[in-house]
């Protein structure tokens, strides 16, 4: 008897025989080819075919979702990415905030993470507000222009930037007036409690405006409403308020600023 070459070895008659048992060599064969088949047989519906070993015709039948594959149930909302925590190691990584961007960090488990856009500076959002109301008063306690506007930081350590122009006019012939910014209504947090501004003068009848400005930092990622209040310095004779004329526009501007 001789063997098939170059692959499997199975056992064959031999050409050059002058006797031959064919039906035994034929079972002989059969036989080995059973046997180096046997990997292939069996498997239930839905599973494939893998290597067990380096070994020839040595198979396995697996489940399609393989455990050396990665698995369907590692990610679990949308958005979520798969990184790695060491060689052939797949993890999770959580979607991000909105508007943060995938950094490299060595000190993360898959060395990697979601943060704020680099470069501290740039300009979110802006808000704008405006009024043409008369407010007018005579108090020394802060009272509202009317001017309010409100934003949403996008992260609690961005900060907020406030421009406003109001315009006033007074019937008092000896004044001294004061205005700023309050985070909240004029009952909230007084922003600059000696005021942003002032403007004394000894005529009646006078139209101006006054401007400020404030960088703020609201820590939050709520909605925040900004509040412009004015007052006189002591009681008086007259009245002082907002609009002029009653026909000039105050304008307040919010803008988040990237930390």
């Amino acid at each position: 008897m001789a063997t098939t070459t170059p692959n499997f070895g199975w056992s064959v008659p031999t050409s050059t025989d002058l006797v031959k048992d064919g039906a035994t060599a034929i079972e002989t064969l059969g036989d080995s080819i059973d046997a180096s088949l046997l990997d292939l047989k069996g498997g239930t519906s839905g599973q494939v075919l893998a290597k067990n070993s380096n070994t020839d015709m040595d198979f396995i039948w697996v489940a399609q979702d393989d455990s050396n594959a990665i698995q369907n149930a590692i990610v679990d909302a949308k958005g979520d990415l798969i990184a790695a925590t060491a060689a052939d190691t797949p993890a999770r990584l959580a979607v991000g905030t909105n508007g943060h961007v995938l950094t490299a960090d060595s000190a993360e488990a898959t060395g990697i993470k979601w943060a704020a856009p680099a470069g501290g500076g740039k300009v979110l959002q802006v808000v704008q507000a405006t009024t043409s109301s008369v407010v007018t008063t005579t108090s020394t306690s802060y009272v509202t222009t009317g001017l309010s506007a409100s934003i949403t930081p996008s992260s609690a350590s961005n900060k907020v930037l406030a421009f406003y122009v109001v315009n006033f006019g007074t019937t008092i012939s000896d004044y001294f007036l004061r205005h700023t910014l309050f985070r909240g209504t004029v009952s909230g947090t007084n922003l600059a409690s000696d005021g942003l501004g002032n403007m004394q003068a000894s005529a009646a009848n006078l139209r101006f405006n006054q401007s400020a400005q404030y960088l703020d930092s609201p820590n939050t990622t709520s909605a925040t409403t900004y509040t412009v209040g004015f007052k006189v310095e002591s009681t008086q004779t007259g009245t002082v308020s907002t609009g002029g004329a009653g026909t000039s526009t105050s304008v307040l501007i919010l803008m988040e600023i990237a930390a």
